[in-house]
C-alpha cells in the first residue's frame, strides 16, 4: 500500500511522535508499504526517533506559530500555502490512504483537498472534560464546525472505547496505541520510582508530589525521578514546591532520554497523576520492561491498559489519599511488586505491535476498498 502520514514535527519527544515513528517503521520495513511522512514545522531538524530509512520524510516549511491561535490572523495568513503544497504533493504521489496524526491547521481543510482519496484522522487526546464541561460561545462556535468537519472523514480511529461517544461520525474505529516489547527488565529492588511525561499542567506532577511527601518520613531512603522536557514554566515552580516541602534531595527532574525504557530498568514502580490521559504509551512501556503501575483513574486511557490488582493498581480519580495508601503499598511490598512486574511483562503481549498494526492494515483496505470498489461483472 502506498500511505501518506501527516504531522506536525518529529524533532520533540512525545507520545505522538513515537507511536508514529513505530508504526511507519512497521509498515515501511515489515509489511513492505510505500510510505511517506510529511511534516510542516520540522524546522530542518532530525527527528527524534530513528525513522527507518525506506521511509521518505517531507517538511512543507509552513511553520505557524505554535503559540498563537491556528485562527489567528497570522497564522490564517499561513493557510493557503499550506494547502497549496500539500495539494501539489499529493497529486505528485498519489497516495492510496492519508492519514492526519496531530491535530492542527489540516483538519480543517483536509477532508475538502482529498475527495478522491481516503482520509483517516486520528485523535490521540481524551476529549472527556471539553464534551463535559460547559463552553463559551466561542467554543460552541468551534464545536460546531468541528462536528461539521469530523463527518467528511472517511474514517476516525479514537485509542478506547471510551472516547467514542465523543466524536460525531458514523465512522469510528478504535485502536490502541502499540507496546514496544523488550528484553530489558526493571530488577525491582532499587528504592526510586519515576514519572514521566511533558512537564505540563495536565500531567499534575504537583499532586504526585505531594503523595511522595507524605510519606517521606516513613522512606527517607527513597527517591522520585522525573523525566521529560519542561513545558510553559511548569518546572519551574514544581521546583518551588519541592524546595517548600525540603525535598530536593529525594526529587528530582532528569530531563530527556531517546529510550525511557532502558531508563525504566533502575526503578521499583512507576506512577501517575494525570488530570487526563487518553491512552499513555508510558505505561505500556513500564508494563512492558515488568515495571509495576500506579495510577489514578485519569480520563479516559489508564483503566484500558493496567489490569488493576494484576499489573498494577488504578486508584479513583482525584483520591489522594488512597493514592498514598496505594502507593505505601508498592513501596513497601517488593514481592508484590516483583508478581506485578511479572504481570505486566504478560499482559502487555495483547498490545504487541504485530496485533496493533493488523488492525490498522485491515482498516486501511477496508478504506481503500471501499474507495475504489472493483467493477462488477456483467450480466
Amino acid at each position: 500500500m502506498k500511505i501518506l502520514y501527516l504531522t506536525d514535527q518529529l524533532y520533540l519527544h512525545g507520545g505522538i511522535e513515537k507511536v508514529l515513528t513505530e508504526k511507519v517503521n512497521y509498515l515501511a520495513d515489515i509489511a513492505g508499504d510505500d510510505v511517506t511522512v510529511l511534516t510542516y514545522r520540522q524546522q530542518g531538524q532530525a527527528p527524534v526517533y530513528s525513522l527507518s530509512p525506506k521511509i521518505r520524510l517531507l517538511d512543507l516549511h509552513v511553520n505557524y506559530e505554535i503559540n498563537k491561535s491556528y485562527f489567528s490572523p497570522i497564522n490564517l495568513l499561513k493557510m493557503p500555502a499550506h494547502i497549496w503544497v500539500l495539494v501539489q504533493i499529493i497529486k505528485e504521489m498519489q497516495p492510496e490512504v492519508i492519514v492526519s496524526c496531530s491535530f492542527g491547521p489540516d483538519f480543517y481543510f483536509l477532508p475538502f483537498v482529498c475527495s478522491k482519496t481516503p482520509v483517516i484522522k486520528e485523535f490521540h487526546a481524551s476529549r472527556y472534560f471539553s464534551f463535559q464541561s460547559p463552553s463559551s460561545g466561542k467554543a460552541r462556535m468551534l464545536d460546531k464546525l468541528s462536528t461539521w468537519i469530523e463527518k467528511k472523514y472517511t474514517q476516525l480511529v479514537v485509542l478506547n472505547p471510551d472516547e467514542v461517544p465523543f466524536y460525531h461520525s458514523d465512522h469510528i474505529s478504535v485502536i490502541p496505541n502499540p507496546a514496544e516489547i523488550t528484553e530489558v527488565r526493571a530488577g525491582l529492588e532499587n528504592r526510586k520510582m519515576l514519572a514521566a511525561g511533558r512537564i505540563s499542567p495536565v500531567k499534575n506532577f504537583a499532586d504526585l508530589i505531594e503523595a511522595f511527601s507524605r510519606l517521606n518520613a516513613r522512606f527517607p531512603d527513597w527517591e522520585l525521578h522525573i523525566w521529560g522536557e519542561d513545558y510553559v514554566g511548569t518546572r519551574g515552580k514544581l521546583q518551588e514546591q519541592i524546595d517548600g516541602l525540603g525535598l530536593e534531595k529525594n526529587i528530582r527532574f532528569m530531563g530527556v532520554t531517546p529510550s525511557l525504557q532502558h531508563e525504566m530498568q533502575n526503578y521499583s514502580i512507576y506512577a501517575m497523576t494525570s488530570e487526563t490521559e487518553c491512552f499513555p504509551m508510558v505505561l505500556l512501556e513500564a508494563l512492558s520492561v515488568g515495571l509495576p503501575v500506579i495510577s489514578c483513574d485519569a480520563p479516559t486511557g489508564p483503566r484500558h491498559i493496567i489490569t488493576d490488582g494484576e499489573d498494577g493498581i488504578v486508584v479513583p480519580y482525584k483520591n489522594l489519599d488512597i493514592f498514598t495508601q496505594k502507593l505505601e503499598q508498592l513501596m513497601t511490598d517488593e514481592n508484590l511488586r516483583q508478581k506485578m512486574g511479572a504481570k505486566g511483562r504478560e499482559n502487555v503481549q495483547r498490545f504487541a505491535i504485530d496485533k496493533v498494526m493488523q488492525q490498522w492494515r485491515t482498516l486501511f483496505a477496508q478504506v481503500i476498498a471501499e474507495r475504489n470498489p472493483l467493477p462488477q461483472p456483467q450480466p
